[in-house]
């Protein structure tokens, strides 16, 4: 018999999330890639369609397909459904430098339309995009364009993760500073263990709950090779 309008069960409501979010960081080489990874299976778990972005990756390596980055190639694989290499990676520079510097060495002109372009076809296919940013948050995209015009033009609020190790909380509390003064929207942060000898390492993640002005989402442990799905369990992220 088929289901009337009376006794046919309405689809699960999806929970609540923005259509997107920034991640940033406190530095480079503090866990971005990895943090978002697990973020996207935290989101995936929650029912909802999750897909990973990263405009501008510089260290590259060349592939049947073309030039690939390791770390976007991680959030590619987090995804559902899984976007194109293309549109989560539509500037893959080859040199391991500064976006800005590498795009110079590869004759390539970085724009925000060609991004504006990758991300509304993830957001088309995705309840949310997860938009890893490069650097730490005051490194520029290119000579025109920093991580603040990309954020305001994709109108996302922002997660910063913090690389715990000596220096944190200074990098941290800098880099919630820069946020604020840019009038963008810091909705969480993320801990994440990048230095397994780090002293005192739970007092400095205390201090840094108390400080930072947005709630944390949850801290990742060190891993000498980390499983973003394993660690997905401990975000919890607040929308």
């Amino acid at each position: 018999m088929r289901p009337t309008a009376a006794n046919r069960a309405d689809p699960a409501p999806r929970p609540a999330c923005p259509p997107g979010v920034f991640v940033t960081g406190t530095d480079t080489g503090i866990g971005k890639s990895l943090a978002s990874a697990a973020l996207l299976h935290a989101l995936r778990a929650r029912g909802l369609r999750a897909v990973g972005m990263k405009p501008v990756a510089s260290g590259c390596e060349p592939g049947p397909d073309g030039w690939r980055n390791e770390d976007a190639l991680l959030l590619q694989a987090a995804s559902s459904p899984v976007p194109s290499y293309e549109d989560v990676n539509p500037y893959a520079l080859p040199q391991p430098l500064a976006p800005e510097i590498a795009a110079a060495e590869a004759g390539v002109s970085i724009e925000l339309d060609t991004i504006l372009a990758a991300h509304a076809r993830l957001a088309a296919q995705a309840d949310c995009v997860v938009v890893e940013g490069v650097g730490g948050w005051a490194a520029p995209i290119s000579a025109t364009l920093d991580q603040v015009d990309l954020v305001r033009a994709l109108d996302l609020p922002v997660v910063l993760v913090v690389g715990l190790r000596l220096g944190a909380i200074n990098h941290a509390r800098l880099s919630a500073r820069a946020l604020q003064a840019d009038g963008v929207r810091a909705i969480g942060w993320i801990a994440n263990g990048i230095d397994p000898d780090m002293a005192r390492a739970d007092e400095n993640f205390e201090i840094l709950r108390a400080r930072l002005p947005m709630p944390c989402w949850g801290r990742l442990p060190y891993a000498p090779q980390p499983d973003p799905h394993a660690l997905a369990q401990r975000l919890a992220p607040v929308f």
